[in-house]
């Protein structure tokens, strides 16, 4: 675990192929450091929102010692895009100049398949808590956001994660809630060690580590339309979420259990 709070930025320089199994189209780009990303677009459907989810479940991820592809802030010229010839990829690069995220791309990567590779009870109990943490709709059998290289399980996509912040309304009750929809996740058939993984990681989270992941959102992510709250508010009730719904773990806890239960 590295307890560094940074994030390199980089400068897209070229725009490679869009990934089109992605619904936002996320592109395969180089930057200036010569290294390929997988890029999320600001002007992508859910905006701004979808990358700070990205960020902050990535980061959670790295913290707990989960494998996850570095996450970088990449930098659009006001510039780039203008000779595209895709009129849709055209106005998604323009409306994305400025700050967007990507991860380092793992070359020759596959997809990970449930029924290929077996995942150990205490992996898949980590991520399963990581998913019912942060409230990830998006790792089960249809999409699991996960992927081998070199014979490791990595991490990917957390940008469908923490939906309570599309509406904003009632952050507090939100962070209490069991989230049903980790009945649904790839890995909970083997995620036995839920109790132990709880313990763990909750020593794990603490405030300090909550905020400083936190404070690493750009204030230009934070300027909603419609939202008096300035970032550093938004910053705020973010790491309140984070740290009720840590305080209130044995809820989802018990409700991943239950789902467990129930399948086998």
């Amino acid at each position: 675990m590295n307890d560094n709070f940074s994030i390199r930025t980089v400068n897209v320089t070229r725009y490679i192929t869009p990934l089109r199994e992605g619904g936002s189209l996320p592109a395969l780009a180089e930057a200036d450091d010569s290294f390929n990303y997988v890029l999320k677009f600001r002007g992508a459907g859910h905006g701004t929102k979808a990358l700070i989810a990205e960020l902050l479940g990535g980061e959670i991820a790295r913290f707990l010692g989960l494998p996850v592809p570095e996450l970088v802030f990449a930098n659009l010229d006001e510039a780039f895009g203008r000779t595209e010839a895709d009129e849709e990829i055209q106005d998604l690069l323009q409306g994305s100049q400025g700050l967007n995220l990507a991860l380092h791309y793992l070359s020759g990567a596959i997809n990970f398949d449930p029924v290929v590779t077996t995942v150990d009870a205490k992996l898949a109990s980590q991520i399963v808590w990581l998913d019912a943490f942060i409230t990830n709709v998006d790792r089960t059998f249809r999409n699991t956001n996960m992927l081998i290289w070199h014979k490791e399980l990595w991490l990917i996509d957390h940008g469908a994660s923490l939906y309570f912040h599309h509406a904003f309304a009632d952050p507090a009750g939100h962070a209490v809630t069991p989230f049903g929809l980790i009945k649904d996740h790839v890995l909970l058939p083997q995620a036995s060690l839920l109790d132990e993984i709880d313990t763990e990681y909750k020593a794990i989270l603490t405030e300090d580590k909550i905020r400083g992941i936190v404070n690493l959102l750009p204030d230009n992510w934070l300027q909603w339309e419609g939202m008096e709250q300035t970032p550093a508010e938004i910053r705020e009730i973010y790491v309140q979420f984070f740290l009720l719904r840590l305080e209130n773990s044995s809820i989802f806890i018990k409700q991943a259990q239950n789902a467990r239960q129930a399948l086998i």
